[in-house]
């Protein structure tokens, strides 16, 4: 949407084209909207973007698979994205109808107990008034970004380039004798995809399966959020080279598959003040931002299983988010900065 913003500012008519085919909801809770909920997106702005593994055969409840807080400074000119370990040990807070005891817990429970009794509306909002209790973050506008529909807005921009950082074997999807693709569960024997280190264009279905993986993964689930944000890196640079700024037909095919992978909560600002306000956005790359540096900072629990906690400078990193002065801890820790690489 960022991406296609200097596309849309052309007439009413077609932004509204663009716009209808993306799912708008109310996501956030007052709590977690704080004084966002002014309809209004000046000075700096921060969105909650949950990312679910949703898939019907599964009866378990759905866990956040990927959360990341995109942070846009008061010049909306950049942005960060700061993954958040879904094996994070926080408390999460009670919330009437929805979660009614507080409780310690690993942070991808949240989406679940939220969801279990007021569905992804639910979901996001027990999440995002957990990640304020430690955070002190607000969140201007929250999205849920469900990967197995996302594939299409990949397919319709004809895939992405991406350089593969770790070699790491599929869990998800292997090749039968015949080459032909198959779920590794029920196909055990199979060959699984295999994922070599380098640069290359994907599909999206490779693409999509690369970035779901964390078993086999030196850091796990710390390497699979790296992966997550040079995917969605890619995505964006690959909206600009396929001309989503200037070719209004592109970007309707791009926004209209979006439809089906993206359910988004604006705070009632509309979604066509949105793609202007971010427009300039797009001309830099975004700086994706790794907590705890990108390695373990393990708590063990009370029942004897591990956990994440979070550093001492990755709390002062959220409250540079919070405060707007994300730049400032950039410069003074750019271990925190992370690459295309694996490091």
């Amino acid at each position: 949407m960022m991406a296609s913003g200097g596309a849309i500012v052309g007439g009413k008519v077609l932004i509204g084209t663009y716009t209808d085919s993306i799912n708008q909801d109310s996501l956030l809770g007052a709590a977690a909207a704080g004084e966002n909920g002014q309809k209004s997106i000046e000075g700096d702005l921060n969105i909650l973007m949950v990312g679910l593994d949703e898939r019907p055969e599964n009866d378990e409840p759905v866990r956040a698979d990927s959360i990341i807080i995109m942070h846009v400074p008061a010049s909306h000119d950049q942005a960060y994205l700061v993954s958040i370990p879904r094996d994070l040990y926080v408390t999460i807070p009670a919330i009437k109808k929805l979660h009614p005891n507080k409780e310690k817990s690993k942070i991808n429970a949240a989406y679940a107990y939220g969801s279990s009794n007021g569905g992804r509306a639910g979901g996001v909002q027990v999440l995002a008034e957990t990640v304020k209790g430690f955070s002190g973050i607000t969140f201007n506008a929250a999205g849920i970004v469900n990967f197995g529909g996302f594939k299409d807005v990949v397919k319709a921009l004809g895939g992405v380039d991406m350089c593969i950082d770790q070699e790491v074997d599929s869990h998800h999807i292997a090749r039968d004798k015949a080459g032909n693709l198959v779920g590794r569960d029920k196909y055990p024997r199979a060959a699984p995809v295999h994922y070599e280190v380098g640069c290359r264009h994907l599909e999206a279905w490779e693409a999509l399966d690369y970035v779901r993986q964390r078993y086999g993964l030196p850091n796990t689930d710390y390497d699979r959020a790296r992966h997550q944000q040079q995917f969605l890196k890619a995505v964006f640079k690959r909206a600009k080279t396929q001309g989503l700024t200037s070719n209004p037909v592109k970007a309707l095919k791009v926004m209209k598959a979006a439809g089906s992978a993206l359910t988004v909560d604006t705070q009632g600002v509309d979604l066509a003040t949105w793609a202007f306000t971010l427009r300039g956005v797009a001309e830099n790359e975004l700086v994706m931002l790794k907590v705890n540096a990108g390695t373990f900072n393990s708590v063990t629990l009370p029942d004897g299983s591990a956990a994440e906690q979070l550093s001492e400078e990755s709390s002062e990193m959220l409250a540079a988010l919070r405060a707007d002065k994300l730049a400032e801890f950039v410069m003074a820790h750019p271990e925190f900065v992370a690459s295309d690489t694996a490091s």
